[in-house]
């Protein structure tokens, strides 16, 4: 898998390097990583785990982004095609 093909935002600016949209594009990142990854070695179980553990991250930034931040959380799951939980 190329390097380039990772998904690429404006929001790794300086200033915003801590928000909680950056962590969830970040996170997002290592998700296309790991799945790449566990497609390829599909019996390797850490890396499964460490999957789970990213997209469980990732799913509570997106529920407190949406709580906070409706309009921005529409915005960023448009931008990386992502699905917000339904339950809040």
């Amino acid at each position: 898998m190329p390097k380039n093909s990772f998904i690429n935002l404006p929001f790794g600016s300086p200033k915003r390097e801590g928000s909680i949209e950056s962590q969830i594009f970040h996170l997002t990142n290592r998700v296309v990583r790991l799945t790449y990854h566990s497609r390829k070695h599909n019996k390797d179980y850490s890396s499964q785990r460490g999957l789970w553990k990213v997209l469980g991250k990732r799913k509570r930034l997106l529920v407190y982004l949406f709580r906070t931040n409706p309009i921005s959380c529409k915005n960023l799951t448009n931008q990386l095609g992502i699905r917000v939980s339904k339950k809040n």
